[in-house]
């Protein structure tokens, strides 16, 4: 799928017209970084800024070396003609509009340089500006690039099997529920489950992991992932408009719109800007001439300085240009930023929230310890209850069956199996009758009862490890209690590492559950939180986040984007665990986490506060460097090539190299 396909508008990087939002500002300098644009080179402004760059060595040996004055002001009026065209059709164009823009007060200066005798200048003028002008849109241009690229990794055909025969299709026209083939090495096309094979699946591009992921059949895959080694048949679950990565880049292009309180604040200080500069260059060429006898060539001479140097350009570009970069350069690393108001919020908050089930813990029991009596050994405990499990569905069947799996034992056949709903399982094993359950199953059957002191140890056991948060699950028979297996939702490997960093970091480290009391303290207990509340329903969560906003001021809350999503919601900032297996994940939250990996939490505040040094150098340096080269402009100290060139150009170039820099290097 190509960009000029999507989008049919297309813009000319260096035509400058009126922004309709922005009545004050050249599009150039606060046009929409977003807006999709035809490749540079379809627009020949290398070969503008060359033919002006000659044209203008021309004049300047025709009137230094050969005293050709009127030929040197001819070539002077080339490049005015050749780099100018567009500036001073756009100056004209606000014109008529009344409209003031940076198009205007460049025209103004290089018509009065003509006036007063110094063409050069006037030539230097226009050719710098559209430098300064190819300059800024570069930076437009690496911005729009990276939606390209996200574009680029979902292939534009996919092979599909119809009646028996494979196809190759465009992936608009692949239906839901037909099957794809993907071969080693190839791009899964569509987003899917797999329904035959396995591969390591290389999901880097959408999910941020280093590694590949082993996918075999069940599991899901992502258009734009690649097949790094067997052969996959996949089942379509999504058109290719609704793809993960086709939403990501919606949502990349959306973020735009969502401006941090610093850009808000430079377009508000850009529209009255230009006119108060237009009016002190005024001032500047009347005062002295008509009120103190000055000269009104020199006079009116740096008033054309001081509207040269006072073009915002590079301060209105300082923070859009820093918030894309950083916005980009987290989606590569598997993170979606939708907006520069969460890149700066990010830097602020002083307390985050987790939610506990599939956040800080993995959202699935294990089997965490296995304990027999009446010497029993432990292997024959976990056979015998994971042969029971076996015919069973629920999810504490599957932890007791993925541990016997682990241990590579072989499970007994079951006969006359019978499930107690709510409390248990029971059947028949080699000749003999087992169940397998909760306290419940074992206490209603008078198996487990306190007259025996066997049981009193047993009973105090269980409620150890309840009180403790723990699950536990009994094996016995008719008689007695043979065994006891405890489960526990695992804790994320990186969880430890990330509430530390928090806490390093001043910031405040709270858990939400709806999980009881000896489940939550143990969570808490092991990470070292600073606060957690249990029990607490949706309507609670949301209660909580507004009681931590208003102690806090600036309040991040981390789920998983379903149940969570009115805590997200309520929060300063709703960041989603593993967005890419979940729609509403990416509807609902500010920031996501495209895979299921707190580290990124790390990763994304030190981006923010990155990012945020970066604008503030770009602004503090755009303020430092216009305010000084207007107060050397009205001393007479600067010229006005010297205006554009470094007051302009230079400054601009500075600050698109420093903005870049926060996406080219490695977060530290």
């Amino acid at each position: 799928m190509s960009i000029d396909n999507q989008h049919n508008h297309q813009h000319n990087p260096q035509q400058c017209t009126e922004d309709e939002n922005s009545p004050d500002t050249c599009s150039c300098c606060g046009g929409d970084l977003f807006e999709e644009k035809q490749p540079q080179w379809k627009h020949k402004p290398l070969l503008i800024i060359i033919t002006s760059a000659v044209i203008f060595a021309i004049g300047i040996i025709l009137e230094n070396f050969l005293n050709q004055g009127l030929l040197a002001e001819v070539a002077f009026l080339g490049v005015v003609a050749v780099a100018g065209f567009e500036i001073i059709k756009g100056a004209f164009k606000g014109l008529l509009k009344l409209r003031f823009n940076m198009n205007l007060l460049i025209t103004i200066a290089a018509a009065g340089a003509f006036l007063i005798g110094h063409g050069e200048e006037g030539a230097a003028v226009m050719f710098l500006f559209y430098v300064a002008e190819f300059l800024e849109d570069y930076a437009s241009e690496r911005a729009r690039s990276s939606i390209a690229a996200l574009l680029k990794l979902a292939p534009e055909t996919a092979h599909v099997i119809r009646n028996g025969q494979e196809l190759e299709i465009h992936t608009h026209d692949v239906n839901l529920d037909e099957k794809m083939v993907v071969r080693p090495g190839d791009k899964v096309p569509l987003d899917g489950l797999v329904v035959k094979g396995a591969s390591a699946v290389d999901q880097s591009p959408i999910t941020g992991e280093s590694i590949p992921v082993t996918k075999k059949e069940g599991d899901e895959v992502f258009a734009g992932s690649i097949n790094t080694e067997g052969y996959l048949e996949i089942s379509v679950t999504r058109k290719s408009d609704e793809t993960i990565i086709s939403r990501i880049i919606e949502l990349v292009r959306e973020s735009k719109n969502k401006k941090s309180k610093t850009e808000a604040f430079i377009d508000r200080f850009a529209t009255y800007y230009t006119p108060t500069v237009i009016f002190a260059a005024v001032l500047v060429a009347l005062i002295p001439p008509f009120f103190l006898n000055m000269s009104f060539d020199e006079w009116f001479y740096r008033a054309l300085v001081l509207l040269v140097v006072s073009c915002p350009c590079a301060l209105a570009i300082s923070t859009p240009v820093s918030m894309v970069s950083g916005i980009t350069a987290a989606t590569r690393n598997g993170v979606l930023i939708k907006g520069g108001e969460y890149v700066e919020e990010m830097k602020n908050v002083k307390a985050m929230v987790f939610d506990k089930t599939g956040t800080l813990t993995e959202g699935r029991l294990e089997v965490a310890n296995i304990i027999s009596f009446n010497d029993n050994s432990r292997e024959d405990i976990l056979k015998l209850a994971a042969s029971l499990e076996s015919r069973s569905k629920h999810p504490l069947a599957r932890a007791i069956l993925q541990k016997a799996t682990d241990e590579g034992l072989k499970l007994e056949e079951v006969h006359n199996f019978k499930s107690i709903t709510g409390i248990g399982l029971k059947g028949e094993i080699s000749g003999n009758t087992f169940y397998v359950g909760n306290k419940t199953l074992f206490e209603n059957s008078g198996i487990l009862n306190e007259r025996e002191s066997h049981n009193i140890g047993i009973l105090e056991k269980i409620s150890g490890y309840e009180t403790e948060g723990k699950t536990t699950i009994l094996l016995g028979t008719e008689q007695e209690v043979l065994g006891l297996m405890v489960l526990m939702d695992r804790i994320r490997d990186e969880a430890p590492e990330t509430v530390k960093f928090l806490k390093n970091n001043g910031i405040r480290t709270v858990m939400l559950t709806g999980d009881n009391d000896g489940t939550a303290r143990r969570v808490a207990s092991q990470l070292g939180l600073d606060e957690y509340y249990h029990s607490l329903l949706p309507e609670d969560k949301v209660r909580k986040i507004d009681e931590l906003v208003e102690n806090h001021g600036h309040v991040a809350m981390v789920g998983d984007g379903v149940n969570d999503a009115p805590a997200l919601a309520r929060a300063n900032i709703g960041i989603a665990m593993g967005a890419a297996g979940s729609d509403v994940a990416i509807e609902t939250a500010d920031v996501a986490l495209m895979h299921d990996d707190l580290s990124k939490l790390e990763y994304l505040l030190k981006l923010s506060q990155k990012t945020m040094r970066v604008v503030q150098q770009n602004v503090a340096l755009s303020i430092l460097v216009k305010s000084s080269f207007a107060i050397m402009a009205v001393l007479g100290l600067v010229t006005l090539w010297m205006a554009v060139g470094i007051g302009d150009m230079g400054l601009s170039l500075a600050v698109i190299l420093n903005a870049i820099w926060i996406g080219s290097q490695k977060i530290q």
